[in-house]
């Protein structure tokens, strides 16, 4: 978050300090609080999202703690644990500072202070406060998750992501398994060398060969100069073949033969180039379709599967979803120049009601519409149009099976494929324009 987006409370008993920061604060962010009177914080923080809390250390004795500043900062994360506060106090309470840190502040200022100094920390802190707080990361873009099904999953990253391991990833579109791989990469001891990634689900049956291992010039028409493979680029790295499921017998076959003698042969020589890479690779295919021997080697799946990670769909995640949009809505009010958003409780509500067959992708897709079309700073239920392409795929099983749902459900559909034109989504619907306007009234569409 910038600067002049943030919303400040501070609360000091001393009327100059609270005078003195919102001469300074207010032409620079969204939004300064002032309090004097600390037993109002609760109040405050309820009526308010605040991005951060400026907080005296010493209120006059109003708690009889010898230390009020830890007592209100714990009062604070008691009710927020995610807020950030930062501690204000003399050169004789340092050491109580200290302890503040210890006890969940972000920071402290010195009283005098410099106004270079507040500002300097205000804005450190509000840029890797939003940051979210996730368990790894992915060429700097976080994976999110502090669901159980996560958790195990970010167990397994620790636990292999430092071997050489051949890791196989499983997981339906959208789940987010090229963050998986390069997130095994970065927390190797490869992460100095290349990253490279293959969707082999996408080459011919020609080019699986010329791309994956390389060709001479003059190998076939157009082969005007030497071109090595992708195995050769990944050496002394990590090659990632995404969509393994899809390739056929006969390039699994040869896939197999690279795997077990660690070499490769370009296509127009005979002479076979030495590779070390680690292999990482990931498909959509359900676990039992790659144990069909009709289907898939059972040769080949062991050899590129020492340990699988299955990362779960984002309808088994829980409460991630909502952590998940926080992170989106804050990516793309950055990106979009948008003032900071609020989520009021019919929007987080139609969030976790949703299947998302789509998943992550189809999350983070609706969010970035949603912050693009929304007037104002509050995200309601009405924001979120979720896509008719994911929902025609869904099982075919609807979410609801009430009534009036599959109503809503059904003109909401037809008004995004008609971008909302009334004549054209009643003759769809079959009914007539008075009668639809009467059900986007009933539903307060």
């Amino acid at each position: 978050m910038v600067l002049k987006r943030a919303k400040i409370l501070v609360i000091d008993d001393d009327f100059d300090v609270l005078t003195a920061i919102r001469l300074l604060l207010k032409p620079l962010v969204a939004e300064i609080v002032v309090e004097k009177n600390p037993n109002n914080i609760n109040f405050q923080i309820e009526s308010k999202k605040f991005d951060l809390i400026i907080l005296d250390m010493n209120f006059n004795g109003l708690v009889n703690t010898g230390n009020e500043g830890i007592y209100w900062l714990n009062k604070i994360k008691q009710f927020n644990p995610n807020i950030a506060v930062v501690l204000m106090t003399a050169y004789a309470d340092i050491d109580l500072a200290v302890k503040g840190l210890k006890e969940g502040a972000s920071d402290f200022l010195i009283k005098p202070w410099k106004n270079e100094k507040i500002i300097h920390t205000i804005k450190s802190i509000l840029k890797s406060e939003k940051k979210p707080k996730d368990n790894f990361s992915s060429n700097s873009i976080p994976i999110i998750g502090e669901s159980a099904v996560m958790k195990d999953v970010f167990i397994k990253l620790k636990k292999v992501g430092p071997t050489d391991a051949n890791v196989l990833i499983l997981g339906e579109n959208g789940t987010g398994k090229d963050l998986i791989a390069r997130a095994l990469h970065e927390n190797s001891n490869r992460k100095n060398q290349p990253f490279i990634k293959v969707d082999v689900g996408a080459l011919t049956s020609t080019l699986f060969e010329s791309e994956l291992f390389g060709y001479k010039k003059g190998a076939f028409t157009g082969a005007n100069e030497d071109r090595k493979g992708r195995f050769e680029a990944a050496n002394g790295g990590t090659l990632f073949l995404d969509e393994i499921g899809n390739i056929s017998l006969g390039q699994q076959v040869r896939l197999l033969t690279v795997l077990q003698n660690r070499q490769v042969t370009p296509l127009g020589s005979n002479n076979p180039v030495a590779i070390d890479i680690r292999l990482i690779c990931a498909t959509n295919e359900n676990p039992s379709v790659l144990a069909d021997e009709k289907k898939f080697r059972k040769d080949l799946i062991y050899r590129i599967n020492t340990l699988d990670i299955t990362i779960p769909p984002l309808r088994d995640r829980g409460t991630d979803i909502i952590l998940l949009a926080k992170y989106f809505v804050n990516l793309y009010e950055e990106k979009y120049n948008k003032s900071t958003f609020e989520f009021d409780a019919d929007f987080t509500k139609k969030l976790k009601k949703h299947n998302f067959p789509g998943n992550v992708r189809e999350l983070q897709y609706i969010l970035e519409r949603a912050v693009i079309m929304t007037d104002g700073n509050v995200l309601n239920a009405e924001d979120l149009v979720f896509s008719s392409i994911e929902r025609t795929v869904e099982n075919n099983i609807p979410e609801t099976l009430n009534l009036d749902d599959l109503e809503k459900n059904a003109i909401l559909t037809v008004l995004e494929k008609h971008n909302g034109n009334i004549s054209k989504s009643a003759k769809e619907l079959g009914i007539t324009r008075a009668a639809l306007y009467r059900r986007l009234e009933k539903y307060e569409l």
